[in-house]
This record gives structure tokens, C-alpha cells and sequence, in this order.
């Protein structure tokens, strides 16, 4: 079957302008009309030099499909998430790489309600569309174009997920890596009692200090040396769209999503006691007991956000969070953020009156973790099977990738859905010692 590069199974990511360029942005958006036979779409998107021809390109298609297009500009992704129900449309596109290097470009979409569309939901139609050249529709009229600032409104939706009463005067290093992430803040630092100390806040399509993906390890430097700098309480940095935000404690320890899942948990069920906690299965026992502990309920799911997002819709579920630093809230349309995770995290913190280190410290003892490794390999699939093989003794499951479970130590090994890449987690009981070993172990079977 032919296909069109840069369509991925949860959005549309290429370079500019080999896979993806105007010509093809003002398909897609013929195409996504038809998709969800739309009157209305809200459109954003990020700092990248090629978003704004790629977002004309795009709103002329829509308009020329006679769709009305609320434009928002440079936004977060969440800001679509928030505006396509906020301002009654029937789907949101929001142009961004997120945090690929500045030749990337990409589009990810949602229908009505923020439900997400993936390869599987729509995206393969519109491909197809494409492909075919069935983008033929009756000419109506033209649709209008309406340019919003919807930021005040953002601001305002993210009020009802924390007390500003309840938030201490601390000291936080906030890092916008240069992408969209500092006009937020610079909108939200007058409701917060805090002392921000910014650093790449200013948004600059160059990127001069590096792509903004604080997990790369070289990439968290500049937050860990403005956090001992500053004595600050707790150092946050964002990725490109800021639909992730990254944590460091007050020694400038890096924090594993992982731990921060749990931790959000613990937070939300505070005032939503007995409620369902959706979280994956990548590294999952530290979650389940935070879970339990709270009086929450777990809840496995497929990682990925399309599954994270039906999951908690099919079982109501408050909270889902993923290691990857993609935390999900039912009262934000069940749609991820990165703006809300810190402002919780603020008010935690606060609240706990300890230090941000010793909120982690305990999870982190109590189920050291490898974080997730990747490997790039010639066989990613014969070689799942054969390490299952090998460690037939333990408790598998195939939810998502293989996890095989022991007494005291378990793995996940998952796929790539784009790239032939092994993704490796490793967590034990309380012995990091085991957990290095099981992890090395691990690594010379995949990569020999």
C-alpha cells in the first residue's frame, strides 16, 4: 500500500519541505474537512520558522472548504486541546515537531470534544484522500477566518486545577528551552505566588541553546546549573509544544516521569478520593501502590496518548499518566498538559512542606527504575521473542509489548511504531542493585 511519509500512527511529523510543505498542508486540510465534515476548526501553532507558511497553507484549504477557522497563533498543543471544546469547534489542528530538531515540522489533530485523531481514527483517511486525489468537494462559500488570543481563557481554565492560597512563595527555575512554553508563563506569573527565575524563555525559531527535549541528558544542563545557582526549590522545563514538563528537585537531580506519575496521583486523589488512576505499563509498580495507598484505583493501559485518553474515558478515570511526562486530566477534556503537572506540583510541595527531593526520595528507593533505553537494532520483533524465551520463568503480559514479571525485579520491552528501536524499562523492589544488573543483563541480549 502506498503511503505518504510523515503520517505517523498518532500525528503527521516530517522535514520541511522534502515531506511535508504548503502543497501538502493545504490537502490535508481539504482532507480533514471531509474527515469530520467540519464547520468550524480552531488552528494553532508553535515557534518553528516553517509553521507559519505550513498554518497558511493549512487554513486555505480549510477555508477554501468552507470551513470558519478560529486562528490562535503560536500556542501549546494543550491550548488546542482547550479551545477546540471552549470555543465550540469541531476540531483542532495544532502545527508543531514538538521537540524534533528545527528542519521538522508536523500537525496533530482532534475532533470535537479534543478526541484525538491517530493513524487508526482518521489519519489513514486522510491519507488516502490524498493518495487518491479525492478531494473534490461542493463549493459553497468561502469559509472566514477569525484570529483569537485565547490565552486569557487558558489561564483562566488552568485556575480550577490549583488554590494559589495553598502555594508557597518558592523559588523555580522555569525553562522554555526557546519554544512556546514562556508566553504561558510570562501569562500565568502574576497568579502565582512564586519567584520565577526564567531562563530561554523568549520564543526563537533558531533554538539557540538546543532543540527544546529536556530528556536529553545534554539538554538539562542549563535548568540543573540555574537550580544550585539560584538555591532554587525545584527546576521545570518544558519540550517544544509544551505538552510535557520535565522536574528537578533542589539539588538538580533529574526526575524520572515515573516517580512524578506518582506523585500527581497521590495529589488528585487528595480531593477526589476513590477514583480511577489510568497509567501504563512500561514501569508500573511504584503507581499501583501510590494508587492503592491514596485510595485510588489503578488502571492499566496501553501507552500512547490515543489509548491513555479512550482508556479514561471508558472507565472515568480522573488522572492517567504516562512515564514519558505525558500527564492527562478528565477536567481538561481528558487531554494531556504541561502547564497543569507544575502548578500541582507547586501546590504539593507547598503543602507537604518538605523538600521537593524528599517527596521523590521514597518511590525512587522503593522501586529504582532504569528509565527507558533505547536500542537501535536489525530485528526488533525476532529479538522480543527470543529474550521472552529466555525469561520464561516470570509472569508475562502482552498489553503493550512483552512485561515479564519476577518476585522482586520485571521488564518491558517494547517496539518502535516508526523506527527499528528496541525501548527498554527495568524496575525492582527496593535493590538498585538488582535492577542495574538485570538492566546490563538485558542490554548485551538485545544489542549482541
Amino acid at each position: 500500500m502506498e503511503r505518504i511519509n510523515c503520517f505517523k500512527a498518532y500525528d503527521i511529523r516530517g522535514k520541511v519541505p522534502s515531506e511535508l510543505n504548503p502543497e501538502l498542508a493545504y490537502k490535508i486540510g481539504v482532507a480533514f474537512t471531509k474527515l469530520i465534515s467540519a464547520k468550524k476548526v480552531v488552528v494553532g501553532h508553535d515557534v518553528r520558522k516553517s509553521s507559519e507558511s505550513i498554518s497558511q497553507a493549512l487554513i486555505k484549504g480549510l477555508t477554501d472548504s468552507s470551513v470558519d477557522v478560529i486562528d490562535i497563533g503560536i500556542c501549546g498543543t494543550e491550548m488546542i486541546y482547550f479551545g477546540t471544546p471552549a470555543l465550540d469547534a469541531d476540531g483542532g489542528i495544532m502545527i508543531t515537531a514538538s521537540h524534533n530538531p528545527p528542519e521538522y515540522n508536523g500537525m496533530k489533530f482532534v475532533k470535537k470534544g479534543s478526541v484525538p485523531v491517530g493513524y487508526d481514527t482518521g489519519l489513514q483517511e486522510i491519507e488516502q484522500m490524498i493518495l487518491e486525489n479525492d478531494l473534490k468537494m461542493e463549493q459553497k462559500k468561502l469559509g472566514s477566518i477569525t484570529v483569537q488570543n485565547i490565552m486569557p481563557a487558558f489561564i483562566n481554565n488552568l485556575k480550577k486545577f490549583y488554590k494559589r492560597e495553598k502555594i508557597n512563595p518558592l523559588r523555580v527555575v522555569v525553562n522554555a528551552g526557546n519554544g512556546c512554553a514562556g508566553l504561558a508563563l510570562d501569562a500565568i506569573e502574576k497568579d502565582l505566588p512564586i519567584k520565577m527565575i526564567k531562563i530561554f524563555n523568549e520564543p526563537d525559531s533558531n533554538f539557540p541553546n538546543g532543540v527544546p527535549n529536556p530528556l536529553l541528558p545534554e539538554n538539562r544542563k542549563a535548568t540543573i546549573d540555574a537550580v544550585l545557582a539560584n538555591k532554587a526549590d525545584l527546576g521545570v522545563a518544558w519540550d517544544g509544544d509544551y505538552d510535557r514538563c520535565f522536574f528537578f528537585d533542589e539539588k538538580g537531580n533529574f526526575i524520572e516521569g515515573y516517580y512524578i506519575v506518582g506523585l500527581l496521583a497521590k495529589s488528585i486523589l487528595r480531593t477526589n478520593p476513590g477514583e480511577n488512576i489510568v497509567h501504563d505499563p512500561r514501569l508500573v509498580w511504584n503507581t499501583v501502590e501510590v494508587v492503592k495507598n491514596s485510595g485510588g484505583n489503578p488502571v492499566l493501559s496501553k501507552s500512547g496518548h490515543a489509548f491513555i485518553k479512550q482508556k479514561m474515558r471508558e472507565v472515568n478515570a480522573v488522572y492517567g499518566g504516562e512515564m514519558s511526562a505525558h500527564h492527562y486530566f478528565r477536567d481538561n477534556a481528558y487531554s494531556d498538559s504541561g502547564m497543569i503537572p507544575f502548578l500541582l506540583t507547586l501546590q504539593l510541595i507547598s503543602e507537604e512542606s518538605k523538600p521537593f527531593s524528599s517527596l521523590v526520595e521514597e518511590m525512587i528507593q522503593a522501586y529504582p527504575c532504569s528509565g527507558e533505553i533505547n536500542s537501535t537494532i536489525e530485528n526488533p520483533a525476532q529479538k522480543i521473542q527470543e529474550i521472552e524465551k529466555k525469561y520464561a520463568g516470570g509472569k508475562a503480559d502482552y498489553l503493550d509489548g512483552a512485561s515479564i514479571e519476577f518476585d522482586n525485579w520485571r521488564f518491558n520491552l517494547r517496539m518502535s511504531n516508526t523506527e527499528p528501536i528496541i525501548r527498554l524499562n527495568v524496575e525492582s523492589r527496593g535493590d538498585i542493585k538488582l535492577m542495574e544488573e538485570k538492566t546490563e543483563d538485558l542490554l548485551k541480549l538485545i544489542r549482541e
